[in-house]
């Protein structure tokens, strides 16, 4: 069981926090003979597998290092670009690792204002009246728990689909979230959390539930 993340998102729609406690993207680190039997394409200035799923390795899986040399976008960390060193028939036998980016902020705030409107959505689309929302997404790899207080403010977690008590777990964010943010003088309520004290304490939180699994948190 594991907890992957947590995101705070105001009444507003805009992500005010975000913590990622986990790591969920496997990587695939293998040594390859020329010509590369794997088909890569540019994908929003990263270079990504297009064609020829093998060894663990997936359709858009990144680049992430060649030759232990991280990947900066489309390019190596010292300038090189990814394309050409691939398909340069000297460089090989070479060493690539593949995995899923990280997501940069713009595209969290981005993700953190869609579910927002669809969290709209759900509530205006649900048959009954006084709709609390969407408060489970369940996939095959994941689940998305959300918990809304009174004043807007969302509080959204995604864990491994076996971790338990996680309504429990967002409780105990919230009160968190009161105790060490609204209390704090220096803080302007929807506007971007940064306080040691909330960061220490939703990290305990955190572990304890994962370590617990059924929790009284």
């Amino acid at each position: 069981m594991a907890i992957f993340s947590v995101y705070v998102i105001n009444k507003a729609g805009s992500l005010i926090y975000h913590y990622d406690h986990t790591s969920n993207r496997p990587e695939v680190e293998k040594t390859f003979s020329f010509p590369l039997e794997l088909k890569l394409k540019i994908f929003d200035e990263r270079v990504v597998v297009a064609f020829g799923e093998r060894d663990g390795i997936k359709v858009g899986h990144t680049v992430l290092s060649v030759n232990g040399i991280p990947a900066d976008g489309r390019c190596l960390k010292d300038g090189r670009d990814i394309i050409e060193v691939l398909n340069d028939e000297k460089k090989y036998p070479i060493n690539i690792k593949f995995g899923r980016p990280k997501l940069t902020s713009n595209q969290r705030i981005m993700l953190a204002s869609m579910f927002h409107s669809l969290f709209a959505f759900g509530t205006q689309l649900s048959p009954e009246p006084r709709s609390s929302g969407i408060e489970v997404l369940e996939t095959d790899t994941f689940k998305l728990h959300c918990h809304q207080t009174m004043t807007g403010i969302k509080f959204v977690v995604l864990t491994d689909p076996r971790q338990t008590a996680v309504e429990m777990l967002l409780k105990k964010l919230y009160e968190i979230y009161a105790d060490f943010a609204l209390k704090n003088p220096f803080y302007s309520l929807d506007m971007p959390i940064r306080c040691e004290l909330f960061d220490d304490n939703l990290k305990g939180a955190l572990e304890q539930a994962e370590r617990l699994g059924i929790s009284n948190i």
